[in-house]
């Protein structure tokens, strides 16, 4: 990086006569430098968010989950202590979600990973390029991260352009910069290439309220596998990842919507084995601040009554569980 940044000093000075179109430049250039590097340093000092205790079996539980030899009997235990749990999603199988290295229930979309030897809430993957996990604590900050690098290539790339092309007919000042315009033109336009694809893939990813996780293998509820469970609308998905207040979208400051324990989802039946989950209130703590909220208002706060209005035509009993926010209180029929 050092070396980019003082081959792009010696090419301004080299090959740009005009003082304030040099100015111009530079301060541009280091705009796009800032906050690259500002969205980089919070993508990679963001902890990723864990399942608090709440999660975990009660230790007279844990001691029955221990004893047991057969798997069936397992689920039964985590079966009963997930109904006072906001769990939707399932194993492919249809068994509650449990970390035995975590020894904990899984919330949903979340996952263990192998590398940091942790639970992650709504995790997407782990990036050894800045080395952390990237998941609900610190997704947007590596959305922006690739769009800030992107960007910053882009301008490299552009402003060496006029240059690059006066290299290949030699109308460029036979001076050392010769070197610069060439190594910076390719090497800026390789990055950006790369990172195009990534940067595009993860805006997909955002705009269909996926992780890189789910768009693999697709999230199970009770009623099967639904790759677009969590799916909101462009504009709710959008806003679930970067929040509601569209100023604070491209500066790396925390600003998702939700709790990373529980999402709203487009279609969910209600659970006949799940029992009454009330407003429960969930310590979550995200880029260095504790946040007890009850685990239903970041769904109310996205889901608004417009949401699905071909569903809410029909107000009768029969329809009323469909189009349900996860964490809504759900009554045992039996």
């Amino acid at each position: 990086m050092g070396l980019l940044i003082d081959l792009c000093f010696f090419l301004s000075a080299d090959t740009i006569a005009n003082t304030e179109e040099q100015v111009i430049y530079l301060i541009v250039f280091h705009v796009f430098f800032f906050m690259f590097i500002w969205s980089y340093w919070k993508t990679i000092i963001s902890k990723p968010a864990s399942p608090s205790k709440e999660f975990c079996l009660p230790k007279a539980d844990k001691e029955l989950y221990e004893k047991e030899e057969f798997p069936e009997a397992q689920q039964e235990i985590l079966k009963r202590v997930a109904r006072n749990l906001p769990v939707y999603t399932r194993t492919g199988s249809g068994a509650i979600r449990y970390c035995d290295r975590c020894q904990l229930i899984k919330p949903d979309r979340c996952h263990h990973c192998s590398t940091c030897d942790r639970c992650v809430l709504k995790m997407d993957h782990h990036c050894p390029w800045v080395n952390n996990c990237v998941g609900f604590s610190n997704y947007k900050f590596f959305v922006l991260f690739l769009a800030y690098s992107m960007l910053y290539c882009v301008y490299i790339a552009a402003t060496v352009l006029q240059y690059f092309i006066k290299f290949w007919t030699n109308h460029l000042p036979d001076t050392h910069a010769k070197f610069h315009v060439l190594f910076l033109f390719f090497v800026a336009g390789m990055f950006f290439i790369s990172i195009l694809s990534l940067f595009s893939y993860h805006l997909w990813l955002v705009g269909k309220n996926r992780t890189t996780i789910e768009a693999f293998r697709a999230p199970v509820f009770r009623n099967g596998p639904d790759k677009n469970g969590f799916t909101l609308g462009f504009l709710k998905n959008v806003t679930q990842v970067f929040g509601d207040q569209k100023k604070c979208w491209c500066l790396p400051l925390y600003s998702s919507l939700g709790d990373g324990y529980t999402f709203p989802t487009r279609l969910v039946n209600a659970d006949s084995e799940q029992g009454n989950v009330e407003h429960q209130v969930i310590k979550c703590t995200v880029d260095g601040q504790t946040n007890p909220r009850p685990l239903s208002e970041s769904q109310n706060h996205l889901l608004g009554n417009n949401m699905h209005s071909e569903e809410q035509k029909d107000s009768s009993p029969a329809n009323i569980e469909v189009c349900q926010p996860v964490s809504i209180t759900m009554e045992n029929e039996s």
